[in-house]
């Protein structure tokens, strides 16, 4: 039980993470025979498993998740070829399975990236290509997303969740351009966009034309080549060619049920992590070397909301309890309501701000004043 419960926070991840291994550099004017706050809340997050003699990864509760999630994905798709239903009731089936890839996404392939789901690495490696299944690449999001977000939270030109193409001004770090002035206004609809960049753009661009350095640096394994065209040879076919070819459907509409698909898909992921991060309440630090330690940089970057919602935990795979899911990368989600508790009371109990919204409507508002100010400040 110990190895699984060190997996917490303490052990060294794949890449590199804002919060270290072990024990950390306390913070400044802290004497030296006072817990620090890392270091009490990493014991009492780690004490919650090996108390319990629980571990942290999926519980009953995510193989259920994972088992009803997956049924729905391949029964919409059976549903489809077996009944090859009208126009219109094509379109329900066709989202209905949009709607499972926006599930899947969140509750099970963020979860494997993170090696949160299995002690054993292969499974999670296998639940992981649920991103390949929904179109986009799996290996590229793990690099963009470790390296890319969990080792620089909110940091400019580091953290590739901050990247808005000239479009959005996600940081008072980045150059404010004219257009920026209505990013409030046109949000939605570039959220709305997201997936089908990742499909047919960002997922290319980071391989063949990368723009961070940690990307120029890497040497991608042919494999990993052959895997991207093949994942989305693969997703484009049953999606798009299979329907037209073996349905006979009209490619317009099946074009109409792809778009409404990554609509819901794109607006739904979108909003569910930039309510996280980048709200009137978080900071931006300019450096890496602002904190002395990784915790304290996790909770001035990111915040919370609806944490009292089960609804919105199921559906968004606990992304709501985000400080935690920074905080313990390889904990199976299912677990943060939990942690989210212990997080709460120990940072009241050591006067360490915690960020949360009561509701997601209100971490949007949030998202979009944020935006607005960006948009308006030089």
């Amino acid at each position: 039980m110990k190895s699984e419960t060190e997996a917490v926070i303490s052990l060294k991840p794949d890449i590199d993470d804002l919060v270290p291994p072990e024990a950390s550099p306390q913070s400044v004017g802290e004497p030296g025979n006072v817990p620090s706050f890392p270091k009490v809340l990493r014991r009492r997050l780690d004490n919650f498993f090996s108390d319990r003699n629980i571990s942290p990864k999926a519980d009953r509760t995510m193989w259920v998740k994972i088992a009803l999630g997956l049924a729905v994905l391949a029964g919409s798709w059976i549903a489809l070829y077996a009944l090859n239903p009208g126009s219109w009731k094509f379109v329900a089936v066709y989202l209905l399975n949009g709607l499972a890839q926006t599930f899947l996404l969140l509750n099970i392939a963020h979860d494997s990236n993170h090696n949160a789901i299995s002690s054993v690495s292969s499974v999670n490696k296998v639940l992981n290509y649920v991103f390949d299944v929904c179109g986009i690449n799996s290996y590229m999001w793990r690099i963009l997303h470790h390296r890319g977000h969990h080792s620089c939270i909110n940091l400019h030109g580091e953290d590739d969740a901050l990247t808005g193409r000239r479009i959005f001004r996600f940081t008072p770090h980045e150059l404010r351009a004219p257009l920026q002035r209505f990013q409030h206004i046109y949000a939605l609809f570039f959220y709305a966009l997201f997936s089908l960049d990742y499909v047919f753009l960002r997922d290319f661009e980071s391989f063949f034309f990368p723009s961070h350095g940690y990307l120029k640096r890497t040497k991608h394994p042919v494999r990993e080549y052959a895997i991207l065209f093949a994942g989305k040879g693969f997703y484009l076919t049953y999606m798009i060619i299979l329907p037209v070819v073996l349905l006979r459907k009209s490619p317009l509409l099946v074009a109409l049920a792809f778009v409404l698909t990554h609509i819901i898909v794109g607006l739904t992921v979108s909003l569910v992590f930039q309510t996280t991060h980048t709200v009137d309440s978080t900071y931006f630090p300019s450096n890496r070397s602002e904190f002395d330690n990784g915790v304290y940089h996790i909770f001035a970057t990111t915040a919370d909301y609806a944490t009292n919602s089960p609804l919105v935990g199921w559906l968004a795979g606990g992304l709501n309890h985000h400080i935690v899911h920074h905080l313990c990368p390889f904990v199976c989600h299912t677990h943060y309501p939990s942690l989210t508790r212990i997080v709460k009371e120990t940072a009241e109990e050591f006067g360490v701000p915690y960020r949360q919204h009561p509701t997601m409507r209100r971490a949007i508002r949030h998202h979009l004043i944020l935006l607005k100010r960006l948009g308006s400040e030089a």
